[in-house]
């Protein structure tokens, strides 16, 4: 599997919906609450090209972005090769 990142706060429901479609495809991620970790904001808004909002969720490395975002790659049908590993 894929190493995903999720920057989020604990009472977001778009972050929770992000969280819900990657269990649902028996994905795990690294969650980073930057409510309980302030300090890495800046870390987030320098990897996400100046976007603050949260989610912002990261495949191996690489902004997708927001819900919407891994959403529609789901809906594309584009989500599950992001999510391979990459020696595939």
């Amino acid at each position: 599997m894929a190493r995903v990142e999720i920057y989020s706060k604990s009472w977001c429901g778009f972050c929770a919906r992000a969280k819900a479609l990657l269990e649902h495809k028996g994905q795990g991620f690294n969650e980073i609450d930057v409510e309980s970790e302030p300090a890495r904001v800046s870390e987030m808004v320098k990897r996400a090209g100046g976007r603050r909002s949260v989610p912002q969720i990261f495949i191996d490395g690489v902004h997708v972005g927001g819900f919407d975002d891994l959403a529609a790659l789901e809906r594309a049908g584009r989500l599950d090769a992001l999510l391979e590993p990459a020696d595939r």
